[in-house]
């Protein structure tokens, strides 16, 4: 039986009002709105109760066939399982305040939760089907059946953000993978930059994806944000996140910012050339605590480094500082084009790779340009931005950092 939910339980719409009179957020009717379809999700979590999954053996010798009963997967939904909610918008249409307070305000009776990057979940998805194979020997099997089993097992309610499909290898793995796990009675809340209509689009055998389109429209609200509104664009108190320009006091009032959060803890102290492992490779953290790393920018953006490895460095720590950002010219195109359109969860600055760049740039995106005194003939017929991809993906870089320089940012940032 579920837990009956307690009296300090919060939810959506409450904790959404609650911040409303705080002032850290504005009231906006659209936004109620979405507020309004989290909160009906969850009331019906309250008391969904997750099926059993299925015990699914992944051997294949002659005893386990002999003496293992047949077990029967489910084909379908179970009918107390409520539909999953599918949230897109373009830069700035509150996606991640809405995962964040959807999943800081799920019923107590959901023991069983996950929250995580869609890259970063594809990796550990990844690694999983590579164990299962193993584990299969050499006759072989299905992978990814058991794979779905033990994420279902892991989570009952499972929130993607920034769900995108670019590989062909995730596209195959991601039709199978989401059908069993919503088979299996998990209710999985995503948020993306487009519909799913437009998910890998021109992909190599995209036809081979669709049955995974239609189940994200069938057993997804799907939920389009966009209101005409950059949430992250409203005024506010600006905190002093950025030092600008590169000089001497401002390279020494970092430092002053540096010590004072690492100073905080003498069990902790700072050490240098820390060493990360990911992947069989080794990433050098100039200097660091356990929770708090300092890194210039070349560190970063100047290295062959993957996804992978910003996601392994933002997992080790809560607070990272860059140093030494340079102007960016054409003079450090490939520089300029890793910090804008690059997976960087550092600034959860995430693009998109869907290469038709015959659409117009849209209203924000030229209102961004705008702001930074860039045109939209020099930026669209730039061989630094070349694609509406890039351009959208350089609207949403600006987004973020503006959002970054928050007051409210540098309070909660590094909290969670």
């Amino acid at each position: 039986m579920p837990q009956q939910p307690t009296t300090e339980d919060v939810t959506p719409m409450g904790e959404y009002q609650q911040l409303i009179a705080s002032g850290v957020l504005r009231g906006d009717e659209h936004q109620t709105r979405i507020i309004q379809k989290l909160q009906d999700l969850h009331d019906k979590l309250i008391n969904y109760n997750p099926p059993r999954i299925p015990e699914i053996s992944q051997s294949n010798s002659i005893l386990s066939r002999l003496f293992t009963r047949e077990v029967q997967i489910p084909s379908s939904p179970p009918d107390t399982a409520p539909k999953g909610l599918y949230l897109y918008g373009d830069v700035g249409t509150g996606k991640t305040m809405l995962m964040d307070l959807f999943y800081k305000t799920l019923p107590s009776s959901i023991t069983r939760k996950r929250r995580v990057h869609f890259h970063a979940f594809m990796i550990d998805v990844h690694k999983r089907i590579h164990a299962a194979k193993i584990a299969m020997g050499f006759n072989g099997g299905d992978p990814i059946l058991p794979v779905a089993r033990d994420l279902a097992n892991e989570a009952s309610v499972l929130c993607f953000d920034e769900f995108q499909v670019t590989d062909i290898a995730d596209a195959m793995i991601l039709r199978r993978l989401l059908e069993s796990m919503v088979n299996f009675g998990v209710v999985c809340v995503m948020t993306s930059n487009r519909h799913p209509d437009d998910l890998y689009k021109n992909g190599i055998q995209r036809s081979s994806f669709i049955p995974a389109i239609e189940l994200l429209k069938s057993q997804f609200a799907v939920t389009d944000l966009d209101s005409g509104t950059d949430y992250r664009r409203i005024p506010r108190a600006l905190s002093h996140v950025y030092y600008d320009p590169l000089t001497p006091e401002n390279a020494s009032e970092i430092d002053k910012v540096f010590n004072s959060l690492t100073s905080a803890d003498l069990s902790d102290p700072p050490i240098r050339k820390r060493a990360l492992s990911t992947w069989g490779r080794t990433i050098e953290v100039p200097e660091s605590t356990s929770k708090i790393a300092k890194f210039k920018f070349h560190d970063l953006c100047g290295q062959p480094l993957s996804a992978a490895d910003y996601l392994e460095v933002t997992k080790n720590f809560k607070t990272i500082f860059v140093l030494d950002v340079p102007k960016m010219g054409m003079d450090s195109k490939d520089m300029t084009k890793l910090f804008v359109t690059s997976e960087v969860p550092i600034y959860k600055v995430f693009s998109d790779n869907d290469p038709a760049g015959s659409k117009p740039v849209s209203d924000h995106m030229r209102s961004v340009m705008d702001d930074l005194g860039l045109s939209g003939d020099v930026v669209g017929t730039s061989s630094m931005f070349t694609g509406e991809e890039e351009v959208f993906a350089f609207a949403r870089a600006c987004s973020r950092l503006v959002q970054m320089g928050s007051r409210e940012w540098a309070e909660m940032a590094g909290q969670s």
